[in-house]
């Protein structure tokens, strides 16, 4: 049998037990996500914004709640390519790719809208997009 140990700050176990005494103590604030998917679009117009649905918590995240990060996806025809934004109404983030997670929106309220916005490149032919969603994470 292991002899038990005296708890001295500097040890392996010291993390913990600060985490545990924050917890106690309530300075962390509990964190969480929700998850809103909005129906396809078509977005036909070059150099004009189509706006999607207002993607949007299905529950209530604490009133103070703010965005830590947002992941999102969307899905467009192979080969066709748009210009696409995320949009909360504090501003809005350009998504470099069909699918990915920013940081971009943090800070902001947890409990706002927010929109996929795209444009067409001039030039292009009307696309439909679909699978539209996000993952808010919050705390």
């Amino acid at each position: 049998m292991r002899p038990v140990t005296p708890f001295i700050p500097g040890r392996r176990g010291w993390p913990a037990v600060a985490l545990l005494l924050a917890l106690a103590a309530g300075e962390l604030q509990a964190a969480g996500s929700w998850v809103a998917e909005a129906p396809g679009l078509a977005v036909s117009l070059a150099g004009r914004e189509t706006a999607s649905a207002a993607l949007q918590t299905g529950g209530t995240p604490p009133e103070d709640a703010t965005i830590t990060s947002v992941a999102w996806r969307y899905r467009t025809p192979p080969g066709r390519d748009l210009r696409a934004r995320l949009c909360h109404p504090a501003g809005c983030v350009t998504l470099p790719a069909r699918r990915g997670t920013t940081r971009a929106l943090a800070g902001l309220a947890a409990d706002a809208p927010l929109a996929f916005r795209f444009s067409l490149p001039r030039g292009e032919r009307p696309v439909r997009v679909g699978g539209l969603q996000v993952i808010v994470n919050h705390r």
